[in-house]
């Protein structure tokens, strides 16, 4: 949902999740497993309204408290939820005044959406972005424009005109297989969803993302998949550097819209830097893809209530209208052809 479509005039209340904090303690000493591995078990958060790519306007990296009021005044939660606040008029001339534009992204707006309530820090310092390589803070794409749908994948793979002849024409996340990169390969923030979870065995890592329940699953064996069959979540194996979780994650399904492709690799790093926070670290080699490789970092804040149970195709009626509207047409003798693709948010 475009910035311009977002007028619903509905009681917003800005979301309340803490700000990314990261900022390292040098005498602190993580705990351990009873197996003796660095425990970076629990509930985290990813919440901020810093964003991996490094907005407009912005100096540097590392921004001053005058220039983080700024960002934070121009990005487009914070406009939004300026422009919706407020009791919302229920009389017919403001019902039609809204509705004139005929967006069906009416119902989806700040009230639903927790991106976070601030920038992030870490080490106590505000950032601008979660790349820090390359300087300019974007992803060195060869073709920038080729890619700017969600992830890493292409604009023409998900959020194209699509078939309405059955549901495995639409995109994976019209679906609800698959949203971004809510559980990584890389992890990362956006509108809502942003809690995960971290399990740990002898033997395994479990990365349980709340969007759409995603999980990827980290061997410790030192061995791939045999079968070298692409797996959503892709192909983990990791190992223990000192207090740190390596994991090289690659062979992910194509269809995932990762940021990597089958020639490329993902290597994160997980440091739990005080009680409340893990910092995750990451690099994206692909020559296939990008002009060098890239690098970022952004902290994960303990969430001692946990998980919310996540809901995508309960009550949405959005794909039953959509193939219906299509056979309909057939039945009148028209033309089916393409349907954009069903997506709510903002851009």
């Amino acid at each position: 949902m475009r910035y311009s479509s977002i007028l619903a005039s509905v009681l917003c209340v800005l979301s309340v999740a803490p700000t990314a904090f990261a900022q390292g303690e040098p005498k602190y000493t993580p705990p351990k497993t009873s197996w003796g591995a660095p425990d970076i078990q629990g509930f985290f958060s990813s919440a901020s309204l810093t964003s991996m790519q490094r907005p407009a306007g912005a100096t540097g990296l590392i921004v001053s408290e005058e220039e983080r009021a700024k960002l934070f005044d121009r990005n487009i939660y914070t406009r939004v939820a300026k422009e919706e606040a407020g009791a919302s008029k229920v009389d017919e001339k403001s019902s039609k005044e809204l509705l004139a534009d005929k967006n069906p992204d009416r119902g989806y707006n700040r009230f639903w959406m927790e991106p976070g309530a601030d920038l992030g820090k870490i080490n106590g310092q505000y950032r601008s972005s979660w790349i820090v390589e390359p300087a300019n803070g974007q992803i060195p794409y060869i073709n920038a424009t080729a890619n700017r749908g969600g992830a890493g994948s292409t604009s023409e793979e998900e959020f194209a005109d699509r078939g309405s002849d059955n549901p495995e024409d639409r995109g994976v996340s019209e679906r609800c297989i698959w949203f971004g990169s809510s559980a990584g390969p890389v992890l990362s923030n956006g509108m809502y969803n942003n809690n995960m979870q971290i399990v740990q065995t002898p033997d395994h890592v479990m990365i349980l993302g709340e969007m759409i329940h995603d999980v990827r699953i980290i061997s410790l064996k030192g061995t791939r998949n045999p079968t070298n069959v692409p797996k959503w979540g892709g192909d983990s194996i990791g190992r223990y550097e000192g207090n740190t979780l390596v994991v090289e994650t690659t062979n992910v399904e194509p269809k995932q819209g990762s940021f990597i492709s089958d020639k490329g690799k993902v290597t994160e790093r997980f440091t739990r830097v005080n009680d409340g926070q893990v910092l995750y670290q990451y690099t994206v080699e692909d020559p296939s893809r990008y002009t060098q490789p890239w690098k970022g970092e952004m902290p994960l804040n303990a969430q001692p209530e946990g998980l919310y149970e996540y809901a995508c195709l309960e009550g949405n009626y959005s794909m039953f209208n959509l193939l219906s509207g299509a056979r309909q047409m057939e039945r009148e003798g028209r033309k089916n052809g393409t349907r954009k693709a069903i997506f709510a948010g903002v851009e």
